[in-house]
């Protein structure tokens, strides 16, 4: 079955329904006055791109108004901003870990409905990958501003994401240096790890909506866990890793009692609603009966990727690693 990109937009996060965010709605973002003539602003100079389909893109070479839904982590590392940026529910959950960048950014819905589209007036739409233009998709948005589509597949590698985005806007030294920023602190952050710590075993662990799921092991918090930090991987992420395509995958209770980590790093969206972590099954769980459990809030940066989220990732492990 064909995904939609925005329906997908969740099954990235999520290998079932994301519905349980909306549960932890954050609040409606304010959507500010468009100033039309910021439109009028844009040159008209523009550079001739091939985007991941193939197309020929004239991309302004100054664009003002950019919308690109779910890669605002890119333009933040980059400093640039939004004409708008990606939320559920119109505005009720939103990237929370970006809010010191974005705080003052309209909302416009992870679906990208083209009346919206229109009414923000883009100089510039960047779409994530080909699935969020299926269809006749791709020309009803490039009737309203070019369109570059950064990748062909859902789960997109997020360093290839930041070099592209960085090309669109001419900025491709700029995101080099920010991977090689990042690069070095998560070659310090394993050597820290390996030395202090024997590189322990670790697992991400997201509960919503009555239910537990399991980051794989080359995606999301997973890939900077495992593949940047050099934490050994528990076997029940492995066999979970084989079966996927999605970062954050169903598991029951009864399989989370055979996992053999060292460290939890627990993301809990129930709260006070939350029937997993007072089970009996889930206190039997070693690195719980070990104390061994960090819980971060559902708004941190644990359910994303890319430079700023996993630097925030980085961070948060080697603060509960000290504790």
């Amino acid at each position: 079955m064909t995904k939609s990109k925005y329906a997908s937009s969740f099954l990235k996060i999520a290998g079932a329904s994301f519905l349980a965010l909306s549960l932890a709605a954050c609040g409606t973002t304010d959507s500010s006055k468009s100033d039309d003539k910021k439109s009028s602003e844009t040159t008209k100079e523009t550079r001739t791109l091939t985007d991941a389909m193939g197309n020929k893109v004239e991309v302004p070479v100054n664009p003002k108004r950019v919308l690109a839904s779910y890669l605002e982590d890119n333009l933040v590392a980059l400093d640039i901003t939004p004409v708008a940026q990606w939320s559920v529910n119109d505005g009720a959950s939103i990237q929370d870990y970006l809010q010191d960048s974005l705080k003052d950014v309209p909302t416009v819905n992870y679906d990208l409905p083209l009346e919206s589209v229109q009414e923000l007036k883009p100089d510039l739409i960047i779409m994530d990958s080909a699935s969020m233009v299926e269809g006749d998709k791709y020309a009803q948005y490039k009737k309203i501003a070019p369109t570059y589509v950064i990748g062909k597949d859902l789960n997109n590698d997020w360093r290839d994401e930041l070099l592209r985005v960085g090309e669109v806007f001419d900025k491709k030294d700029e995101a080099q240096a920010k991977l090689d920023e990042y690069d070095a602190k998560s070659k310090e952050a394993a050597t820290t790890i390996k030395e202090d710590y024997n590189s322990p075993s670790a697992a991400g662990i997201w509960i919503v909506g009555g239910k537990a799921y399991i980051v794989a092991e080359e995606l999301s918090a997973g890939a900077v866990m495992y593949g940047d930090l050099g934490m050994k991987v528990p076997d029940l992420v492995k066999e979970v890793s084989a079966k996927t395509e999605t970062n954050w995958n169903e598991i029951s209770l009864e399989k989370l009692a055979s996992l053999d980590a060292d460290h939890l790093f627990v993301l809990n969206s129930d709260g006070d609603n939350d029937k997993i972590t007072t089970s009996k099954i889930w206190k039997a769980i070693p690195a719980v009966k070990a104390d061994q459990v960090h819980t971060f809030d559902p708004t941190s940066s644990w359910l994303y990727t890319g430079t700023v989220a996993n630097t925030q990732i980085i961070d948060d492990v080697l603060e509960s690693l000290k504790k």
